[in-house]
């Protein structure tokens, strides 16, 4: 079969990125939709006649207006395709989405001037937000994941990188795309079945198991250098409607990581270093959110001080605070301020151990200050002080990140920015102990870097406020 006679059949089928479009078009009317009914409501419970314009001169402050975007900020960890998917984790995290923004009001309503924030239009706005949110989520679910909408997908490469897109797909629930099978040129490979998929021939037979399968996406999962035959043969399908992707790109798209085990080092030359360097604005944006976090932080601390202290002290003695060498930004050590959460002398023999699940050594104050995270309120000192942000990778002792560069790759790449209070690995994984968590928790890491910007950022501090009602520290 020649090229010539190769056609994409798209049709309806929707990638991971447009399902992802869809979902975030649909929150965006919801959301825009619950402004509305709570504008109306406001006005006609304000003795004002409907939505004049003397309404919207008199009542509603600027920020009001902001409550659309900040309920989609909260709204996107479940733009994840696994999480999307899931009616239980949909309706669980609208819920507590919803109970966060609601608290997080009351506490400024409660310290702002007498009559200057509205009851009424941010409860129905929440609530409206919160039926919608549901139902629009159910209607995504029952119709945008039925495979009729998933692309057909064929992997090129039926090796390590191959097997774990396979892997991947296998444990995921509803599937990301409909994986018709595998292409390779080994011949002691044709015919078997990885992860349920088989190998279905080599290269040289790509248009006709295309065409046969009605294949609408293509993913590189070589690890070789691509011959000159398989290069001509990609290119003419891209130009002619096929969707060609790496198997890099699918596994962030998919896990929201990066495969640190199945890339070369070349990868982080051509892909990482310059992604790694942010645009001069987002420093300075960022930097200013850290001032305004860490003052905000420092007070609340100082507040909370006393009693935190005379729970530590009953609980176990002095000190209440202890301090560490903490490798930052470009590897420069600096010194943290935590809590003291376990016993004293907790590494008397001198040899570095980091907390484990169910350690010991935890007092029982200091159980609580973890699940908490309010054992690494002084670390706001240190975002005061430029030493960490708001957000970044956990700030490592230089002696682990000595060992785990060891077994892991490209494990000094979390140095390339400034280490945070709170991070992409930290909601999405928490605690880690040993090289192949640590190695999870990297792959978190880089992704962040990769991916990082200023939506990106307070999308994980308002979810890190999920984490902490919920005592979900280590």
């Amino acid at each position: 079969m020649s090229d010539q006679s190769y056609h994409s059949p798209l049709l309806s089928r929707l990638s991971i990125r447009e399902r992802k479009f869809i979902l975030f078009l649909g929150d965006v009317l919801v959301a825009l939709l619950a402004l509305l009914i709570a504008l109306i409501t406001w006005a006609r419970g304000d003795d004002w006649l409907g939505l004049s314009p003397q309404f919207f001169a008199e009542r509603p402050e600027n920020w009001f207006y902001l409550l659309p975007v900040l309920w989609l900020l909260m709204m996107a960890p479940i733009y994840d395709i696994r999480r999307s998917s899931s009616i239980a984790t949909t309706l669980s995290f609208i819920l507590i989405a919803s109970l966060l923004a609601l608290v997080t009001y009351l506490i400024i309503f409660f310290v702002a001037p007498p009559k200057a924030l509205p009851r009424r239009g941010v409860a129905v706005f929440l609530l409206s937000c919160s039926i919608f949110s549901i139902i629009w989520r159910m209607i995504y679910i029952r119709f945008f994941t039925l495979p009729k909408y998933l692309l057909n997908t064929l992997i090129v490469g039926a090796g390590k990188a191959g097997s774990r897109i396979a892997e991947i797909v296998a444990e995921t629930n509803p599937k990301p795309f409909n994986l018709i099978g595998f292409i390779d040129d080994d011949p002691e490979k044709i015919g078997k079945e990885i992860f349920g998929v088989k190998v279905l021939g080599p290269s040289s037979s790509f248009y006709e198991i295309v065409d046969h399968n009605q294949v609408s996406q293509v993913i590189m999962a070589i690890s070789n250098r691509m011959n000159k035959d398989l290069f001509e043969t990609l290119t003419i399908a891209e130009e002619k409607g096929l969707i060609v992707t790496t198997m890099p790109s699918v596994y962030e798209n998919i896990l929201k990581r990066v495969p640190v085990y199945l890339l070369g080092t070349d990868w982080m030359v051509r892909n990482f270093y310059d992604q790694a360097r942010a645009s001069a604005f987002y420093e300075i944006t960022k930097r200013l959110l850290d001032i305004f976090g860490g003052l905000v932080g420092t007070l609340v601390f100082l507040v909370l001080l006393p009693v935190i202290s005379l729970v530590i002290l009953i609980d176990s003695g002095a000190p209440i605070f202890y301090k560490q060498d903490r490798l930052g930004l470009r590897g420069i050590p600096f010194t943290m301020y935590k809590l003291r959460t376990m016993v004293n002398d907790a590494e008397a023999d001198g040899i570095p151990r980091p907390a484990e699940a169910e350690d010991v050594r935890i007092t029982r104050s200091g159980n609580f200050l973890r699940r908490s995270h309010l054992d690494e309120m002084p670390q706001f000192f240190n975002v005061l002080r430029g030493d960490l942000s708001l957000v970044g990778p956990r700030a490592e002792r230089h002696e682990i990140v000595e060992e785990l560069q060891k077994e892991i790759p490209f494990y000094r790449g979390r140095l390339l920015v400034r280490p945070g209070v709170t991070g992409w690995a930290q909601i999405n994984y928490g605690y880690a102990s040993g090289a192949e968590q640590n190695a999870i928790k990297l792959e978190y890491d880089l992704y962040y870097i990769k991916n990082r910007n200023t939506v990106l950022d307070l999308s994980i501090l308002l979810n890190t406020f999920k984490t902490i009602f919920g005592l979900k520290g280590r």
